[in-house]
């Protein structure tokens, strides 16, 4: 078969897709504006005709948090509490979970954000919990997008801490106009400061009091001072008197107004006079830069954190340009083994280890996108058993059929996973039981009430300990067994075709466990235990376990592993201190076995039949407790007006109920949502409150308030309901980040309730989740971009 055939076909792909070349323009009238040289200043850009089809640029960054060392003590028992914020731009985007008593924390936790190409730093805030008092800043790392695109593998390793500098902790943008006004004796500069906006926020309400200070050539003029308002107008006009020659600079600063201490430095933009005086005139939102003019002190000893981060800006093409290459994966996959093609066995072959499981998650998505997705699987099982000769070591290793079907589990059955498993894990946390089985790590510790305390025996800990870990395992072996009819469709029509081929390609007596330790390889060892060791990774649990805690989990997914491997003499070799779980191990077996039998016995009409009841149903995209408050009339706003409510978001509707067992009724139909944002912290008391702007039945723009309990749920919220209306028409540009209280914005202070928004909608910034909506043409792009990496090699073969 051809390279060209499948990767390069000329007629539909132009060439490799990457970052688009500029449009050419006319040459320009007059000189580049005064702004150009500066580094980070953003200016309005023209906008060049469109040539040929419509292409999307779309970034996402990749963001493992892994660990942090040598942290300083911040509190008096000499540890600290360590947790980490991730801003996008001085954004709140991610707070890991708390790792408590602790200088050397651990926290393994990814993420996947969606953003606009725009963005220019994603920084890393390690902070200290404290229950009595406002957390403790620690330090932080900064990566400018600059340093990520200079790392096409990734930024990944150990990044020093360093100290937080309010005067280096600045945000937001100002919109001014800049005019060299001609006169008959002398020129000059006007500066016109017209509004800001996404300022920091330096006082204890989470707003500021900004003004500006305008200098230029040893003369200082400034604004009036707004209160309260991170969205500030001043609409002010400053003049200065241009010397001839003269080579001073134009700083326009933005400053905090306190009444007692010194005013707060908000970020500044400096402007080259010569180049402005050649321009003439420049308007535009430019963004506030930190003042670097002091010199830096040395770093302290803050500790180190262990980062993987990875850039990643695709230029997607609209769907028509993939067509050749999709319908050629699916015409393979449709004929199976029988197809004279072999791509997807050279992509298996070209697919270094590090980005298997970015590939096999990709291909499983495309799949999924064309209903293709247990024929994929079905292929790559094929090709696996083909090559494999002894059974006890199929799909042991990282293959690409290991990876494709860890993800499918992810995708299809994480809230199957969650119903049978989610119950168990809460009574682990909650319980908070000392539980050991080694002997050897066993500590022994005073039991008894007050005054009649005695020694715990070794025994006695090893006998409990057993009795919780049979309790344990009973309880989740028997909700694995009920849980049958729970499994989606495509789950149990793929393990039906596993269990199939496994059968067929191991046919002998002595092989009549073969086809259930392969479908418990993937059940138990790829999907069920790792979860149980890693709860927080699979969305079950909001915070990491304790010490106490991780252990019985641990033990709990080492029970269930045994079980999954059949209970066989080497899995009982290994650790011979597991012996008191061994009966309900072997009874388990049988358990596992039977709902294994039933789990596979799924008919062609019932699975299609299921999948079209389910196809009736409106999919459901996120649900949880919220709290809700929605404007009536002039009164305050205060958070003690919020009435907590469950709500569910699916692909037509936001709904919400008393309990999740009540009926639902229809907040927002999903067609009619016109914006997704936060809402800042002085409206309500409360930095974790989102706003949903829509159109009721009349046409009439409303605009629900709902509180979330943290910033992750807040991020997830917003990112659920960006993604589900990302096609809405009308959506909006701008909003208000404030509510409008009695005859006014709070952000702002404009009195006009149908005022343009203040601040820019965030649509396209998201967090990735394993149920998010297929997105058939990045995908494509990111298979096409593969081959184009591994051109020369599949050349070559």
């Amino acid at each position: 078969m051809k390279w060209e055939r499948f990767v390069r076909p000329r007629a539909y792909l132009p060439g490799p897709v990457g970052p688009a070349p500029p449009a050419p323009s006319p040459a320009p009238a007059r000189p580049p504006p005064a702004a150009a040289l500066d580094p980070g200043v953003r200016l309005p850009r023209a906008r060049t005709p469109r040539r040929g089809p419509t292409m999307a640029k779309r970034s996402s960054l990749f963001i493992r948090i892994v660990e942090g060392k040598n942290l300083p003590a911040k509190d008096i028992t000499g540890s600290s509490d360590p947790y980490c914020i991730v801003k996008v731009d001085h954004e709140p985007i991610i707070r890991t979970a708390t790792v408590w008593k602790t200088l050397c924390p651990f926290w393994g936790e990814e993420y996947q954000v969606h953003l606009l190409p725009t963005f220019h730093s994603v920084a890393f805030y390690v902070m200290d919990e404290d229950a009595l008092s406002r957390d403790d800043v620690i330090g932080k790392v900064c990566l400018t997008r600059d340093t990520l695109a200079t790392h096409p593998k990734g930024f990944s390793g150990w990044a020093h801490l360093t100290e937080v500098d309010p005067d280096e902790e600045v945000q937001g943008e100002i919109h001014l106009r800049l005019e060299v006004v001609l006169g008959t004796r002398a020129c000059r500069l006007r500066c016109s400061v017209l509004e800001a906006r996404d300022l920091a926020p330096k006082d204890r309400n989470g707003a500021s009091d900004p003004f500006v200070r305008v200098r230029y050539n040893g003369r200082t003029q400034e604004t009036s001072i707004v209160k309260k308002s991170r969205y500030p107008r001043w609409n002010e006009t400053f003049e200065f008197e241009l010397e001839e020659g003269a080579a001073e600079a134009l700083c326009v600063e933005a400053w905090d107004w306190d009444l007692v201490s010194r005013n707060d430095f908000l970020g500044k933009v400096v402007f080259n006079v010569q180049r402005l005086r050649a321009a003439q005139q420049e308007e535009g939102w430019f963004r506030l830069q930190p003042d670097q003019s002091k010199s830096r002190r040395e770093e302290g000893n803050l500790g180190s954190l262990q980062l993987e981060v990875r850039l990643r800006d695709e230029m997607v093409l609209p769907s028509g340009c993939y067509q050749p290459l999709v319908q050629l994966l699916c015409h393979e996959v449709k004929l199976g083994t029988q197809s004279p093609g072999q791509l997807i066995l050279l992509i298996e072959e070209t697919t270094s280890t590090e980005c298997r499981q970015d590939v096999a998650t990709t291909l499983l998505k495309l799949f999924l996108g064309q209903g293709l997705a247990k024929d994929f699987l079905d292929l790559l099982f094929q090709l696996e058993l083909g090559r494999t000769s002894e059974a006890n070591t199929l799909f042991r290793s990282n293959s690409l059929a290991s990876k494709s079907m860890e993800s499918f589990l992810k995708v299809a059955g994480m809230r199957y996973l969650h119903g049978v498993l989610g119950p168990i894990i809460d009574r682990v946390f909650e319980e908070k039981k000392y539980v050991e089985l080694d002997p050897s790590k066993v500590e022994v510790k005073d039991v008894g009430c007050s005054g009649l305390h005695r020694p715990q025996t070794e025994a006695e800990v090893l006998e409990q300990s057993a009795q919780t870990l049979r309790a344990h395992l009973g309880a989740l072996l028997s909700s694995l067994s009920r849980s049958v009819r729970a499994c989606p469709a495509v789950v149990r029509a793929t393990f039906r075709q596993l269990f199939r081929r496994v059968r067929e390609r191991f046919p002998s007596a002595q092989d009549e466990n073969v086809p259930f330790i392969a479908v418990t390889s993937f059940l138990c060892l790829r999907f069920i235990s790792p979860a149980i060791m890693a709860p927080k990774l699979f969305h079950l649990r909001e915070r990491h376990a304790d010490a106490r805690t991780s252990r019985t989990l641990l033990l709990l997914a080492k029970a269930v592993q045994n079980v999954g491997n059949m209970d066989t003499p080497a899995s009982r070799a290994k650790e011979a201190w597991m012996e008191p779980l061994q009966p309900t191990v072997r009874q388990g077996v049988a358990q596992l076995k039977d709902f294994i039998t039933k789990l596979v016995d799924i008919q062609e009409k019932e699975e299609l039949d299921l999948q079209r009841a389910l196809s009736l149903q409106a999919p459901l995209v996120k649900e949880g407790p919220l709290f809700i408050h929605r404007t009536k009339g002039k009164g305050p706003l205060m958070s003690s007006s919020f009435k907590k409510l469950h709500f569910s978001l699916t692909t037509e509707a936001l709904s919400f109920a008393k309990t999740p067992s009540s009926k639902k009724s229809t907040l927002i139909k999903l067609a009619h949502i016109r914006a997704a944002e936060k809402v800042e912290e002085k409206s309500f008391g409360s930095s974790h409150v989102m706003q949903v702007i829509y159109t009721d039945d009349a046409g009439r723009s409303q605009t629900a308030y709902l509180q979330c309990k943290c910033v992750n749920e807040l991020n997830q919220w917003l990112s659920a309901l960006r993604k589900v209306s990302i096609n809405n028409t009308g959506l909006l540009g701008s909003y208000h980040p404030g509510v409008f209280r009695g005859d006014k914005w709070s952000c702002c202070h404009q009195r006009d309730k149908t005022d343009l928004g203040c601040d820019k909608t965030r649509s396209r910034v998201t967090l990735q989740e394993w149920n998010d909506p297929l997105d058939h043409d990045l995908e494509a792009q990111l298979i096409y971009r593969h081959l184009l990496g591994v051109e020369a090699t599949l050349r070559a073969l």
